[in-house]
């Protein structure tokens, strides 16, 4: 065979095993190209998994957090409608503590009018002790006291004690009454007496008393002792 027949057939079959190798080699290419595509689908959808559960937690972290606030909610509104609940009560109990003292104050005064004579007083059997003052200041003023009517009971008409206040021009302004008992705990209208050991004032044995500034205004209460408002200055220069 002559060297152009064999250097022709040399290169034929140099072509055909360099068309086998580019399509192995092609095929292991779009093998790898496959494979990337797959690997970079697979990163895809575990990155839109990660997003996915990222926003299922956010929404049940969401959720939790409402219900938790919707909770709280509950429990400020059922507190804040307990609170309210119990402000009416309180308003309403001081009201009607309000409403009892001002009734008694006002049984006490229309019952016990005429002592704004303190003529009347003293026709009835009252006679006067020294004007009392407050070491704090203020004053009781000048009591004219009935001892006939101390004891165990008393009579809303017939205080033990009339309470007037000398006015500068020499007279007796009716200021107030004290009921006195020796039997305790002792009230009037369901408003309880204050508690006074011996000795005292009276030179008695421990009793139990009640002021009621039924004609005069007392900062201090309408039961309180001590008024501040009344001076014993002009009861002394008599």
């Amino acid at each position: 065979m002559s060297r152009a027949n064999l250097f022709g057939r040399y290169l034929k079959n140099f072509s055909k095993r360099n068309q086998a190798c580019r399509n192995v080699f092609g095929a292991r290419i779009r093998h790898g190209l496959r494979a990337s595509q797959e690997k970079t689908e697979s990163t895809r959808a575990v990155a839109r998994f990660a997003a996915v559960s990222s926003e299922l937690v956010t929404v049940e972290t969401l959720s939790r957090e409402i219900a938790v606030t919707e909770q709280n909610l509950t429990t400020t509104v059922w507190w804040l409608t307990r609170l309210a609940l119990l402000s009416v009560a309180a308003i309403g109990a001081a009201a009607a503590a309000d409403g009892g003292r001002a009734s008694l104050v006002n049984h006490v005064r229309s019952a016990n009018e005429r002592f704004k004579d303190v003529g009347v007083a003293v026709l009835e059997g009252y006679e006067p002790i020294a004007c009392a003052s407050g070491v704090d200041g203020g004053a009781m003023g000048v009591h004219y006291v009935n001892a006939r009517l101390i004891g165990e009971t008393v009579d809303i008409k017939k205080p033990q004690a009339v309470m007037y206040e000398a006015m500068p021009d020499g007279a007796m302004q009716l200021i107030a009454v004290e009921y006195i008992t020796t039997k305790g705990p002792a009230s009037l209208d369901n408003q309880l007496f204050n508690f006074n050991n011996a000795p005292n004032r009276y030179g008695l044995p421990p009793f139990y008393e009640l002021h009621v500034w039924a004609w005069k205004m007392n900062p201090r209460g309408a039961f309180a002792d001590m008024n501040p408002t009344v001076t014993c200055e002009h009861h002394a220069a008599k």
